[in-house]
């Protein structure tokens, strides 16, 4: 795959494509940062920060950040 060149602030990043050898097949259950159980249609992935993982939910929760 070809590089893609992207510009961040004032200097030049490079973002790299990779992928996996082979035919294989992976669900989120299966990676050891993501909580999804149980499954419910329209869930999404939100990040917590207590236990540094990510949890599948279908209640969005605003929170107010200055960046």
């Amino acid at each position: 795959m070809a590089d893609i060149k992207v510009r961040v602030g004032q200097q030049n990043a490079t973002k790299v494509i990779s992928s996996l050898a082979g035919a294989q097949t992976l669900s989120l259950s299966e990676l050891s940062d993501v909580n999804v159980e149980p499954y419910k249609n329209g869930m999404v992935l939100v990040y917590n920060g207590t236990t540094n993982k990510f949890d599948a939910t279908l209640t969005l929760t605003p929170v107010q950040h200055r960046i």
